[in-house]
């Protein structure tokens, strides 16, 4: 698998998948800050102009959540994602996608202090979508309770990079337990060690 990306932007957190899949994969620097996502050669990959996008032979992924469900399905023995026909599938694919669909727009919510009503905006208001979280991650360690999944890389790293980085979401306990848990995998550690070293 060939995974573009550029350090210190949101395709650490595929490297963080990559590295809690513990499968082998190459590294392709595609440097941002230079506008090396522009070239031809790039935007037929990912005609979005953006980090990461995975190669994986003849299957070509962007988008973040995607790439992350796409590699957990391709490896099944990391056990990031719910088999097909387990009941704790659909609540994985939800979280799965709430990174992008919620949190985002909410976080973009607070730093542009847009002002929206909650019926028009796809993910609510910010306060409904973190009053949300919080009360998903006070059921237990992660997303699924007890198991770690993809869908904790998306939101965890999501949410790290707007809470600790940015300071962008409201402190609460829960957030604060949760965003400890992460930076506590070795796979995150790990992740994080390859985008400051580049």
């Amino acid at each position: 698998m060939k995974l573009y990306w550029c350090p210190q932007s949101r395709a650490t957190t595929a490297v963080w998948l990559m590295e809690e899949a513990g499968v082998a994969y190459e590294r392709v620097l595609i440097d941002i800050r230079t506008g090396a996502q522009a070239v031809d050669a790039y935007r037929a990959i990912n005609p979005m102009m953006k980090v990461p996008a995975l190669v994986d032979g003849e299957a070509v992924v962007a988008e973040t959540g995607a790439i992350c469900a796409y590699v957990a399905d391709r490896v099944p023995e990391a056990g990031l994602a719910p088999a097909i026909g387990d009941p704790a599938r659909g609540r994985y694919l939800q979280y799965l996608v709430f990174a992008s669909s919620c949190i985002e727009p909410a976080i973009a919510q607070i730093f542009t202090k847009m002002e929206i009503p909650s019926g028009s905006a796809g993910w609510g208001s910010a306060e409904r979508v973190f009053n949300v979280l919080e009360g998903e991650l006070q059921k237990g360690d992660w997303i699924l309770g007890d198991r770690f999944s993809a869908a904790d890389i998306v939101i965890g790293a999501g949410l790290r990079f707007a809470a600790r980085q940015f300071k962008l979401v409201p402190e609460r306990p829960a957030f604060t337990a949760y965003l400890d848990r992460c930076e506590a995998r070795p796979a995150l550690q790990r992740a994080l060690a390859i985008s400051e070293a580049n």
